[in-house]
């Protein structure tokens, strides 16, 4: 089942939107209400594994404490490697 929902839009943009009736304005706002929940959901994904990540940062700190690790100088060491 659907919900209905009402969008206000300025009189002018009703105006031009009139020139163009075999346009189905409904399922253009549907698609871009659709493009912006995946906008969304994928920033909170993002976000989500930036703290798992930093939880694990946190967690490797506190058990072997600091490090002088360089993460670039492995990523070159191995590249390296593969050439």
């Amino acid at each position: 089942m659907s919900d209905l929902i009402t969008v206000r839009v300025p009189r002018e943009i009703k105006e031009k939107m009139r020139k163009y009736r075999n346009i189905n304005w409904s399922e253009v706002v549907r698609k871009a209400i659709l493009e912006r929940l995946a906008i969304e959901e994928a920033r909170e994904k993002k976000l989500m594994a930036s703290k798992v990540m930093d939880s694990i940062r946190e967690k490797i700190l506190r058990t072997h404490g600091p490090t002088n690790y360089d993460s670039s100088e492995a990523i070159r060491y191995w590249r390296e490697l593969r050439k």
